[in-house]
């Protein structure tokens, strides 16, 4: 049969593309397109939470090669990595984008030759990174991408921090869904991102991303993943994750198939010295007790860790 081509490639030629992108940027003049829903008038340049208006800003595009096995194939993913966030956790890695924003703000029509620069080097899907702040801007791009030769598997590279109705302007449009679920206990969320609702948003999301997508599909011939869900998890000190709870519903209410990244990276970023147990890196142990929760819980479609960070 072959890989199918990138479902946007048909919202397109419908006017389906078009009508979304048109109906989220509408939505930007009282922005509730993620749970904060700050209700702030984007489409002139107002800003809540995530602090960004009518133009998304791109910190840096590039073939990466750090990524999920299957999204890095031969010639790396396409990354596109956009400034800001909605979630703002006091541990981010990228702390500089996410929270200080650097960066260059970016037309519709930018951010659509960036798409093509990928594809054009070779990269093997177009992954949005940090995304859910930016979905009108990404479906202009993408409208304009399509329609200059865009064929690349779409990838929603997320925080799990999403709302249903901006889910929904995906249905159809998305192709690969990567969603973290970063910690199960509304106190933890609290405490590090002032997102107590985030553990329920996240279940949410995930069985809304499920829903569209399914299980992650694999290229037997080429390895290269080209449609459904994966989702990160990134262990914390200290139990924070709640990992034997989110491998739980996983398992239990998405799919005993889901394709999960438990990832050992976890380091002190941010302002995260400033909390316990945060402050210091992960443990073996405590990232060994996270896959055998993962594994106990009948999850067994895991990533092939290639970079592991400062464990002992």
């Amino acid at each position: 049969m072959g890989i199918p081509p990138p479902a946007y490639l048909a919202a397109h030629k419908r006017g389906t593309l078009a009508k979304r992108a048109n109906q989220a940027l509408a939505a930007l003049r009282q922005c509730s397109l993620c749970p904060r829903r700050c209700k702030v008038d984007r489409s002139r340049d107002a800003s809540g939470i995530c602090r960004t208006g009518r133009l998304a800003r791109v910190a840096s595009f590039n073939a990466h090669f750090g990524e999920e096995a299957p999204l890095v194939g031969e010639n790396g993913s396409g990354t596109i990595f956009f400034s800001h966030c909605n979630l703002l956790c006091n541990f981010c890695q990228n702390y500089d984008i996410s929270h200080l924003g650097e960066g260059t703000d970016v037309s519709d029509d930018q951010l659509a030759d960036i798409m093509l620069q990928l594809q054009g080097a070779g990269c093997h899907n177009i992954n949005l990174v940090t995304p859910s702040h930016v979905v009108p801007q990404i479906l202009g791009a993408l409208e304009i991408a399509a329609g200059r030769g865009l064929a690349l598997p779409l990838v929603f590279n997320t925080s799990g921090y999403d709302s249903i109705s901006t889910l929904k302007w995906l249905d159809g449009i998305v192709d690969i869904y990567m969603p973290d679920f970063k910690f199960w206990d509304e106190n933890v969320a609290h405490n590090t991102c002032h997102a107590p609702d985030y553990p329920a948003a996240a279940k949410a999301a995930i069985l809304e991303m499920h829903r569209q997508v399914g299980d992650l599909r694999i290229d037997d011939a080429s390895g290269l993943a080209y449609q459904g869900l994966l989702v990160r998890h990134l262990v914390l000190p200290g139990g924070l994750a709640g990992t034997a709870k989110v491998m739980a519903f996983l398992a239990q209410q998405v799919s005993r198939n889901t394709y999960v990244n438990v990832m050992a990276q976890y380091r002190p970023c941010g302002t995260a010295r400033q909390m316990k147990p945060l402050d210091a890196a992960l443990s073996t142990a405590e990232y060994k007790q996270a896959l055998k929760q993962t594994r106990a819980a009948g999850l067994t479609r895991l990533d092939v860790a290639r970079r592991v960070f400062q464990l002992w």
